[in-house]
C-alpha cells in the first residue's frame, strides 16, 4: 500500500515544479503553523482586549492609557485604543489564518513598538527588556515566509499569497511600528504629579 501524501497548497506545488522537496512533513508543517498561528494570535489578540476593556483580567480603556503615558507616548485613549485593536484584530486575523500578510503587519507593528520601549532595560524579560517582542516579530517573519499553512480560512477560501506578501506585510508592521514610536513619542517624559 502506496503512502498518501496531504493535499498540497499552490504554494508547495510550486515549490514542486521548480524541484525543491515536497513530502512527508507536509501535514506536519500545516499542523505546527496551525499551532503557532493560533497560540500567538489568541495571546496577542488576549492581550490587546486587556489593554482597552476589563476582559480577561484587563484593567480597562483608562489603565491602558495611563500605561502609554507611563511609557512616554502621546495620545491617551486613542494610542490605546489602536494598539489594542491592532493586538486584537491582527491576533484574531492570525489566529484563523485569514489575511495573513495584514495580520503579520498588525502584530509586527504592534510588538516593534512594544521593543522599542523596552530597548533601554536590555535583552532579556526578566529585566523588562525586548526578547519576547523580538521572538514575535520574528514569528511573524516566519508565518509571513511560509504562509498559513493549509489549515487555514486563506486555504479554505483559494487565496495564496505568495511569500513576498507576507514578507512585505511583516516589513510595513515593523516600519509603522518605528513611524508610530516616532511620531507618538514625548520629548521628554511626562512629569510626575506630587
Amino acid at each position: 500500500m502506496r503512502y498518501r501524501y496531504p493535499r498540497l497548497t499552490s504554494r508547495q506545488r510550486s515549490l514542486r515544479a521548480a524541484g525543491d522537496a515536497v513530502g512527508r512533513g507536509t501535514g506536519c508543517t500545516s499542523a505546527g503553523l496551525f499551532t503557532l498561528r493560533v497560540v500567538i494570535g489568541g495571546l496577542v489578540a488576549a492581550h490587546g482586549l486587556q489593554k482597552t476593556t476589563h476582559w480577561l483580567g484587563g484593567e480597562g480603556l483608562a489603565a491602558g492609557a495611563e500605561e502609554f503615558r507611563r511609557d512616554g507616548f502621546r495620545g491617551g485613549r486613542l494610542t490605546a485604543v489602536a494598539a489594542g485593536g491592532s493586538q486584537a484584530g491582527g491576533g484574531l486575523l492570525l489566529a484563523a489564518g485569514l489575511l495573513t500578510p495584514l495580520a503579520v503587519a498588525a502584530v509586527a507593528g504592534v510588538m516593534t513598538v512594544a521593543a522599542t520601549v523596552k530597548i533601554p532595560h536590555g535583552l532579556w524579560v526578566q529585566n523588562d527588556g525586548y526578547e519576547y517582542p523580538l521572538v514575535l516579530v520574528l514569528s511573524m517573519a516566519a508565518v509571513g515566509l511560509t504562509g498559513p499553512g493549509t489549515w487555514s480560512l486563506d486555504e479554505l477560501a483559494g487565496i495564496n499569497w505568495p511569500a513576498s506578501a507576507g514578507i512585505v506585510g511583516c516589513a510595513a508592521g515593523v516600519l509603522g511600528g518605528l513611524a508610530t514610536r516616532r511620531v507618538l513619542w514625548r520629548a521628554s517624559p511626562p512629569h510626575e504629579m506630587p
